[in-house]
């Protein structure tokens, strides 16, 4: 309480998230690289569009090479969603971005929303400590490393 007024701190956003989906590649106790995105939308109509489209490209997700797995999330509030995901390497996210399937999504989404994304390299995949890192840039605590790009640019 300050001066007789209380101040209230703003509610952290409530994430929703898939099971974890794994890929084709088994785990081994080796390096991986992880990825996190978060695409912001202007309207909730783009939100829901953005969202069933990460939903239908997560089929493919068993037969996409160099992927050991991945997490969906979404914001229903904050008009966001996004993905958790671990590849062998990076050549193997690199190869995933340039899909022809993975690009009709951004190709049709452009110019609708801010999207951010960062990757790291973890010395072995541990779920619960890739999640709690990936949580806390989704929810703020944890500064991104960069600022959103705008789909115009992408």
């Amino acid at each position: 309480m300050l001066d007789g007024m209380t101040t209230t701190r703003p509610r952290p956003p409530r994430i929703l998230r898939t099971r974890w989906t794994p890929g084709p590649t088994p785990f081994a106790l080796c390096p991986v690289h992880v990825s996190v995105t978060d695409f912001t939308a202007r309207g909730h109509v783009q939100a829901g569009a953005v969202a069933l489209a990460g939903l239908r490209l997560r089929r493919t997700w068993h037969r996409t090479p160099g992927a050991l797995g991945l997490w969906l999330w979404a914001d229903l509030a904050g008009r966001r969603s996004g993905s958790v995901s671990v590849w062998t390497d990076e050549v193997a996210l690199k190869e995933f971005v340039t899909r022809p399937d993975h690009l009709a999504i951004v190709r049709a989404h452009r110019g609708r929303g801010a999207l951010r994304a960062t990757a790291w390299t973890a010395e072995d995949f541990d779920p619960d400590e890739v999640w709690s890192r990936a949580h806390s840039l989704i929810t703020g605590p944890t500064p991104w490393p960069h600022g959103p790009v705008h789909l115009e640019e992408a």
